[in-house]
């Protein structure tokens, strides 16, 4: 990893996924027409990594073959990746392999050597995150298993809870926290995941399975929030909370190794 940010120098984070494009078809009796939306849901998030005076590069979910670094050096541009809410095909099927049948890097392997050397990784649940939706994300599968603090299932690892989870605090103190208070408002769901015996789960749910986990791979910290920054299942309490920015501050410090 690069030492040219400073403990002086802002955090540099960069973000890739959290958007979309929907196609929707409208059926009107006899007729039927087609919309396409795009759409992003980082809005909020990107905003609260902007105020703490991160240096925030984004990457959409459709950027990642052309924009999503693809080396060493260009991953040492950054001090933490945040991966939300996108699956692994769009870093494992660039369009010079998928379209050409090019040999091209590895983005997952090289993002997990990254991590290893020092960088900070942190992935962020969703239906295409860990294991996602029909077991469709498959990171569990990619080359970026062994680095995360938390093992990924083999099948669809949604936990939906439509009438709201409260966490609860193993570590209230933890620095990953940011010195924000240990109640957060009700979340509306996660990604089902076990955390590694050497990690530590700052926060479950009541049923025992972990919302916040923090890790080491090699030089490297990583950390995994299995539920959302942004509806559906981080509901608009959750993102108006007051100590939302404090909380992924308190996170991307963590993973950019400056928090203890």
């Amino acid at each position: 990893m690069s030492a040219a940010s400073t403990e002086t120098s802002a955090l540099r984070v960069l973000v890739a996924g959290e958007s979309w494009i929907k196609h929707t078809t409208h059926l009107k009796g006899f007729d039927q027409f087609h919309t396409t939306e795009y759409e992003e849901g980082a809005g909020e998030f990107l905003a609260a990594l902007e105020r703490s005076g991160f240096a925030v590069t984004y990457v959409r979910a459709h950027e990642i073959s052309a924009r999503f670094p693809r080396s060493a050096e260009e991953l040492d541009q950054f001090d933490v990746v945040v991966l939300s809410d996108v699956g692994s095909n769009s870093f494992l099927l660039p369009d010079e392999t998928f379209l050409r049948s090019e040999r091209s890097a590895n983005k997952l392997a090289v993002l997990a050597d990254w991590t290893r050397g020092g960088g900070g990784l942190v992935m962020v649940g969703g239906y295409m995150s860990f294991s996602g939706i029909d077991g469709r994300a498959r990171y569990g599968m990619s080359p970026l298993a062994p680095v995360l603090p938390v093992t990924v299932l083999d099948h669809d690892d949604r936990i939906e809870a439509s009438e709201g989870i409260k966490a609860e605090f193993d570590h209230p103190d933890h620095p990953a926290l940011g010195g924000t208070p240990a109640d957060w408002p009700m979340l509306l769901g996660y990604n089902k995941l076990i955390p590694r015996p050497e990690a530590t789960t700052i926060a479950r749910s009541a049923a025992g399975d972990p919302l916040l986990v923090a890790g080491q791979s090699g030089d490297g910290r990583t950390v995994a929030f299995a539920s959302d920054l942004a509806p559906h299942w981080a509901p608009p309490e959750f993102v108006g909370w007051a100590h939302y920015q404090k909380l992924w501050e308190g996170i991307m410090n963590w993973a950019g190794h400056r928090a203890r």
